[in-house]
């Protein structure tokens, strides 16, 4: 019997190697499950790593503004005048009278203003009279001339009849050649006179203030009472111009552009105007010239820009935007003032080409793109893209054509 029960306790098992077998295959099981933790993390790091982290934009329109359709470059400046005066006197004197206002239209020759003339018509009279007396006394001095001259005569006569001797023709001769080079030195004088005469009438006239050419007044400068003169006293109490003319048919627009973009702008270029004053009318115009000189200051070349027509509404120092067109146009300028634009960002600019990413769904695609003028912190878009298309404005320098990408918000 205690056999017996010594053989059935050899059968039992051990609880406590019972345990232990359970503890390592628990452990198996653990040891599975975190490696396929591992994997599963490193396929999802993998597959994470492959979509690149992109920002995007949308492609969009706009209708209107002062940039016009097809631009390649745009700039800012003012309306100047080409023929623009702020007319004076040659002379210093005191206005008697200014006969201008402001906005009046003026003709070449027309008389603006007169001064006092007391002083310049009372010099003009003493040159005449000095003029008078001069041709007086060369007339007293011919007619001497001419009674010399017979005297002469005479002489030479009773020389030849012995009746008087060689000294009294010599004695005439002379006082004949003495009177002729005296009437020679009074016709010089008389010519100074009459030249004395004619700067006293200028002067007289000079008091006459005129138009230089025709235009309009767009300053009253002087009233009368005032002293006028053509250069500055440096007491502030004289005036150094009577009025401001403008020849309207002169206008055009001066710009400064960017010497890194003036590549962009040819003669007879065509060019679209925008007044500040007037933001929805355009105004057609035409590159007159560049002017072959730089500012090394503001690292900008001055162009001249001329109006193929004048309004009356365009005015002298007007601000005014202008719009360098090109020949190619973005595929949405059928529709009148509609431009496709797209942040400066998404441009990236590889072996000298503008280039994009378009997203289609988790993918880009890499596509050229050619850009006109910049607005803000958007640009022109003349070809590549659309409205609509939504291109990666912030992304790896890495990215290819065809990566996977996810879109960050």
């Amino acid at each position: 019997m205690s056999d017996l029960k010594t053989d059935l306790a050899a059968l039992r098992i051990d609880q406590t190697a019972r345990a232990g077998g359970g503890s390592r295959k628990g452990l198996w099981i653990t040891l599975v499950l975190i490696v396929l933790a591992v994997a599963g993390a490193g396929l999802y790091w993998t597959m994470g790593a492959q979509a690149a982290p992109v920002k995007t934009a949308m492609v969009t329109t706009v209708t209107g503004g002062a940039v016009a359709p097809g631009a390649v470059l745009n700039a800012s400046g003012y309306v100047t005048a080409r023929r623009r005066a702020t007319v004076s006197s040659k002379v210093t004197g005191k206005v008697l009278e200014v006969s201008v206002e402001e906005g009046h239209p003026v003709k070449q020759g027309q008389v603006l203003a007169r001064l006092d003339d007391a002083q310049a018509r009372a010099a003009l009279a003493f040159a005449e009279a000095q003029l008078g007396a001069s041709q007086k006394v060369a007339a007293e001095d011919q007619a001497k001339l001419r009674e010399a001259q017979l005297h002469l005569g005479r002489l030479q006569q009773l020389v030849k009849d012995n009746v008087v001797g060689k000294a009294e023709l010599d004695t005439a001769e002379a006082n004949v050649e003495a009177l002729k080079a005296r009437i020679a030195l009074e016709q010089q004088q008389v010519q100074v006179s009459e030249r004395q005469v004619d700067l006293r009438r200028t002067d007289l006239t000079d008091t006459i203030v005129r138009a230089p050419f025709s235009g309009i007044a767009i300053s009253k400068d002087a009233q009368p009472g005032e002293m006028i003169s053509p250069v500055s006293a440096g007491g502030g109490f004289t005036r150094t111009g009577i009025c401001t003319i403008v020849d309207m048919a002169s206008l055009e627009i001066e710009v400064d552009v960017n010497e890194s973009y003036i590549n962009r702008v040819r003669p007879a270029q065509k060019v679209e105007a925008v007044l500040d004053a007037y933001p929805d009318w355009r105004i057609p115009a035409h590159v007159i010239a560049v002017v072959p000189s730089a500012d090394r200051q503001k690292a900008t070349v001055k162009v001249r820009i001329g109006f193929d027509g004048l309004d009356d509404r365009i005015l002298p120092d007007m601000g005014v935007k202008v719009s360098f067109l090109g020949d190619e146009r973005p595929r949405d300028a059928s529709v009148p003032g509609r431009r496709v634009l797209m942040p400066k960002a998404a441009v990236r600019h590889v072996d000298g080409k503008s280039i994009v990413f378009v997203v289609h769904e988790d993918r880009v695609e890499r596509r050229a793109v050619r850009v006109g003028v910049e607005d803000g912190d958007k640009v022109e878009v003349l070809s590549g893209l659309s409205a609509g298309d939504r291109v990666v404005t912030d992304g790896p320098a890495s990215l290819k054509d065809g990566d996977r990408v996810k879109v960050q918000a």
